[in-house]
């Protein structure tokens, strides 16, 4: 089976990212980089790989298939266009474009050229998600009415482009992008609702957090919550149906999934009393009308190399791509009205 040859531009933190993971799988071999810091030639050579004097060059050079975009945000599109020009397969880090406007350029120009374009949503495969994603699609949580996604630290921003505006910095675009594309797979119907209120917590110019309302037609309301000023780390996932629900603690998918044995409660005639007071409504359920089960966090692994593998697959011909233009479209349209209603203070109402 043919191994294809892959090249780098932007040899940075993402970039050696890449190479490590694609190093493991051996249908796709890095060959090279161009960054433009000459001064990480060093480190591109260091890793045996062929450093290109431009990008340019990198571009000309026959025996390259694929180009993986992983510079900052706002060089995206330029660079995505001039390598399908090229006739390169490319892959490009996340978020694809600053903005809709951006990404349309890239598709128009991947139709026109008939070149492979696609994004690389690595949390698709994350363990987290995966274990939220067999439990939502068996139908063991039955109808699904609500979602809580949370990522939070307390460090702030990292240093460099992210605290920066204009190179598409924020906690909306650095995180978010990717916890909407997996709310997204989990429900494809159409966001009719979207609010949204960005932290600016420690930082001016870009946000460093935000909670997000997504509401899906037919579907479920889904919390989205990024924080970097969060000193107390809240679960993963809770994910809660009329049959059950799921919290998934940690990136290991460890968590307990608990299922309704019986629907119907039957309720005594005695109130139940608490520390908060008496109530009937919140006393416990019966033990035997529920089933708990931990999950087994060695029941589910991140899977980022498969994105490498669907990829020469796709090259080979013979599947689709994991990640379609298309769906980072919809993710990007969210982020638009995720801003728009953080600028107005009002839900944004559409059909996304």
């Amino acid at each position: 089976m043919k191994t294809y040859k892959a090249a780098i531009i932007g040899y940075g933190g993402m970039g050696n990212w890449h190479r490590k993971g694609i190093c493991i799988t051996p249908r796709i071999k890095i060959t090279g980089a161009f960054d433009i810091l000459p001064e990480k030639e060093e480190a591109v050579t260091k890793d045996g790989l062929v450093w290109y004097p431009s990008q340019a060059a990198l571009l000309a050079d026959p025996a390259v298939d694929i180009v993986i975009v992983a510079t900052p945000n706002n060089y995206h599109c330029e660079i995505v266009c001039a390598a399908l020009e090229a006739g390169k397969a490319v892959v490009c880090e996340k978020p694809v474009a600053m903005d809709s406007a951006e990404l349309q350029t890239m598709m128009d120009c991947a139709a026109r050229t008939g070149s492979l374009f696609t994004i690389h949503q690595n949390r698709r495969r994350d363990a987290d998600f995966r274990a939220v994603r067999d439990a939502v699609e068996s139908g063991g949580l039955g109808q699904v009415f609500a979602v809580e996604s949370r990522v939070t630290g307390s460090r702030g921003i990292p240093h460099g482009w992210r605290r920066q505006l204009i190179t598409g910095g924020g906690m909306m675009l650095d995180w978010g992008v990717h916890m909407i594309d997996q709310l997204m797979q989990l429900f494809p119907q159409k966001v009719v609702s979207v609010f949204c209120e960005l932290y600016h917590v420690g930082y001016v110019e870009c946000d460093d957090g935000f909670r997000l309302l997504i509401k899906f037609e037919g579907g479920p309301t889904c919390e989205v919550e990024v924080g970097t000023t969060h000193f107390i780390q809240p679960p993963r996932w809770r994910v809660y149906g009329d049959k059950g629900a799921i919290t998934v603690n940690d990136w290991n998918g460890s968590g307990k999934i608990v299922r309704a044995i019986e629907t119907e409660e039957v309720w005594e005639e005695e109130i139940v009393y608490t520390k908060a007071g008496p109530t009937k409504t919140m006393a416990p359920r019966h033990e035997d009308t529920v089933s708990e089960t931990e999950i087994d966090p060695d029941q589910y692994h991140s899977d980022h190399p498969g994105f490498y593998v669907n990829l020469a697959e796709v090259l080979d011909g013979a599947a689709e791509p994991f990640v379609r233009p298309e769906e980072a479209m919809r993710v990007m349209k969210v982020m638009e009205a995720a801003f728009e209603s953080d600028r107005t203070g009002q839900a944004v109402l559409g059909d996304i």
